[in-house]
């Protein structure tokens, strides 16, 4: 595992700081730091074909990364980050644009979400209708989402009530996931988030190691 600071990467030297990874996950955030080095290991990860998992703020920078290089909409950004961009294709949620005072206004706790069942989400959950924990205040916008679809994002993952984005995915990429939610507070050692472990067997095959299935429970 090589940790990398996102302050570090940037569009000239991406490809030497990354070229030897055989899986890249953009962790959860805040703020601009490091934003662009993020955008740039998610370009180079779909470009690559290299086996990328966006939790949180890095499903937001995937779609940031996919809305600049491929809708060629260059000033596509968050509007946390950026908020006179035309292009919001991240963005508050409508009820909150007019509060002021943001304290305890994030999306917290447990939401549903519901599955599109030829998915890579929904071959880890073998179920339509699950549940996972949220950190957030920032949404993907729905004004995009037939501009996504019709160059290939898809979204795999809908909140049933809110109609909100939970899961994109890239369906023509080996592994290309990314999350609103937080699957790190449901993971534990002995019962590891299904999506973690999908993203492990999808590193270990681009490294061209045998996947195996192990239990981490004690008989």
């Amino acid at each position: 595992i090589d940790w990398i600071h996102s302050e570090h990467i940037d569009s000239d030297n991406v490809s030497e700081r990354l070229s030897k990874l055989d899986g890249i996950l953009v962790a959860p955030g805040f703020g601009d730091r490091g934003i662009d080095g993020k955008i740039s290991a998610i370009q180079y990860a779909r470009e690559n074909k290299v086996p990328f998992f966006g939790i949180c703020l890095g499903m937001q920078c995937a779609v940031i990364e996919f809305a600049r290089n491929v809708l060629g909409l260059p000033d596509a950004h968050s509007t946390e980050m950026d908020d006179q961009t035309t292009n919001p294709v991240i963005d508050l949620m409508e009820h909150q644009k007019a509060v002021t005072h943001k304290g305890g206004t994030m999306r917290l706790g447990s939401y549903e979400c519901q599955l599109i069942n030829d998915s890579i989400a929904f071959d880890c959950y073998k179920q339509e209708l699950i549940n996972e924990r949220h950190r957030h205040r920032f949404e993907f916008n729905n004004d995009f989402q037939k501009m996504m679809e019709s160059k290939g994002m898809r979204m795999t993952g809908i909140n049933p009530d809110s109609k909100l984005v939970e899961i994109i995915e890239l369906p023509s990429h080996p592994w290309f996931v990314g999350v609103q939610f937080h699957p790190e507070y449901k993971s534990t050692v002995a019962e590891p988030h299904p999506l973690f472990v999908s993203f492990v067997e999808a590193v270990k095959s681009k490294a061209g190691l045998s996947v195996q299935k192990e239990s981490f429970v004690d008989s």
